[in-house]
């Protein structure tokens, strides 16, 4: 699929199952968000299938806008020091706002994330995560949506890369070690 398959290990999600999910997780959202102005803010660059899926299983009317944050560390793992690469366009100001990521691991990034954007006032301020690592997890934060919980292994495909390679897997895959 990508040229060289062999670092790409055991299956961890499927993709009927991260399709099945996603269309359960849209309902949720659109039950939940009726008639609210929701804005979805997708994570740069790792959560742009999950955020596309999403929306279009949405049966409400959404805005989009993205972030890329970087954290410093090794290459799989995060320190939880982060820089914004990009910024919002969009002002959430008394909004309801739902930041879409693809993975929650030790969960520092998504912590400093969620407190700069608090601090932009929004009306409400929840998370959907597709993965999460409870193994990992440093800090306590909800996660008001998940798709699943993963072991504690490197995940690649539906986005999430090494090396920026294996985003385009249509599953979620452990990295061979």
């Amino acid at each position: 699929m990508t040229g060289d398959d062999t670092a790409i290990g055991e299956i961890l999600v499927p993709a009927d199952a991260l399709a099945a999910r996603v269309e359960e997780l849209a309902a949720a959202i659109s039950r939940d968000y009726a008639g609210k102005d929701l804005v979805l803010i997708g994570v740069l660059k790792g959560a742009v299938f999950f955020l596309s899926d999403l929306m279009r299983h949405l049966e409400i009317s959404v805005e989009i806008d993205f972030m890329a944050v970087a954290s410093y560390g090794s290459a799989t793992k995060s320190s939880g020091v982060v820089r914004i690469l990009k910024d919002l366009d969009a002002v959430i100001e008394d909004r309801d706002v739902l930041i879409v990521e693809d993975i929650v691991d030790s969960g520092l990034t998504l912590q400093y994330l969620l407190r700069n954007l608090a601090g932009r006032n929004p009306r409400s301020l929840e998370v959907c995560a597709l993965l999460i690592k409870p193994e990992r997890r440093k800090v306590d934060l909800r996660t008001r949506y998940v798709g699943f919980e993963i072991p504690n292994r490197f995940a690649i495909g539906y986005g999430l890369d090494y090396g920026e390679r294996y985003r385009n897997l249509p599953y979620v895959a452990a990295l061979k070690e």
